[in-house]
């Protein structure tokens, strides 16, 4: 769990409190720092209070969205902080189209993952 730049924190779109994830998914609190723990969700401090936050965008239909727990996970055997990993999935890809958090939350996590273990060559 980092502290987030502005660059970074620019680029997503919104964002979701660990309590508000925890609704969403209909868990406790603390199992959503478990799963922030264990690297399926990635967290950062921001805002006056410094509360961890996680990207909306992450959240889909009650569940994660489909491929971000993976993704997340070649991302960071290649080696990635989480804030290059947040950076990575919300910077503009004109082949995908869209970002790569668009194309996970569209279901084209297939495409997401071959880039992502494309750049650890």
């Amino acid at each position: 769990m980092t502290e987030i730049d502005a660059k970074t924190d620019a680029l997503v779109p919104a964002w979701l409190t660990l309590p508000d994830i925890a609704e969403l998914l209909d868990v406790e609190v603390t199992r959503v720092r478990q799963l922030v723990k264990e690297g399926q969700l990635i967290a950062v401090r921001r805002g006056e209070n410094r509360a961890l936050q996680v990207p909306a965008e992450f959240i889909g239909e009650c569940r994660i969205v489909k491929g971000l727990v993976g993704t997340l996970t070649l991302l960071r055997d290649d080696g990635f902080t989480d804030e290059e990993m947040l950076e990575w999935l919300f910077t503009a890809d004109l082949t995908l189209p869209g970002t790569p958090a668009q194309a996970l939350r569209e279901n084209r996590g297939t495409e997401v993952k071959r880039r992502a273990q494309a750049l650890a060559v």
